[in-house]
């Protein structure tokens, strides 16, 4: 079955940047964000929470700081260095149990280094607060960002180039409109 406006994509993600990232593709879309417990477990390796979560995610069909002084301390843990974004995602078919594609993307981002008082001030716009990693790669942080090695999207929020390519494999989309559509949520 295509994914079309009978048969939309459902995104198990309330992000707004994966609903922007899926509409600029132009596939019919609608947000079914699963309630679901993102805390790490004691002890849990970051490869394994995702899979856990993006597991949890598609069966349910949410790091992030919790103010701005958590913002502030987060992003100052990056500061001057190169991390790893990592998403996982899932793809399952309708009537067919279980997940047909899971996918982990991996992306190094290098941050430029700045002092207390330039991060404080960048935590204090509040474009970080929901955000894992408490910045915005699409925002004011992108003035951070020294370089992307991997997929800028998945940065911002979801890897597109990899989900596509998923989605074709599947015989879910043949091609692209590249129209961007509304989500229903």
């Amino acid at each position: 079955m295509l994914i079309d406006a009978s048969h939309p994509l459902v995104l198990g993600s309330g992000s707004p940047r994966r609903r922007e990232i899926v509409s600029a593709l132009g596939l019919p879309f609608q947000v079914l964000a699963a309630d679901i417990d993102e805390a790490v477990r004691p002890g849990e390796p970051a490869l394994a929470y995702l899979e856990r979560i993006a597991a949890e995610k598609l069966a349910g069909v949410r790091g992030k700081p919790s103010d701005v002084e958590d913002a502030a301390r987060l992003f100052s843990r990056i500061a001057g260095r190169v991390h790893s974004v990592y998403t996982r995602y899932a793809i399952g078919l309708a009537g067919v149990e279980g997940v047909s594609v899971a996918r982990t993307v991996e992306t190094h981002v290098h941050i430029r280094a700045a002092g207390a008082e330039e991060i404080r001030a960048y935590a204090a716009t509040g474009e970080g607060l929901d955000k894992a990693g408490a910045y915005a790669a699409q925002g004011i942080g992108s003035f951070f960002i020294e370089r992307v090695v991997g997929s800028y999207s998945n940065v911002v929020g979801l890897p597109a180039c990899e989900v596509l390519a998923d989605l074709r494999a599947l015989g879910l989309v043949t091609s692209l409109a590249f129209n961007p559509v509304q989500a229903r949520v």
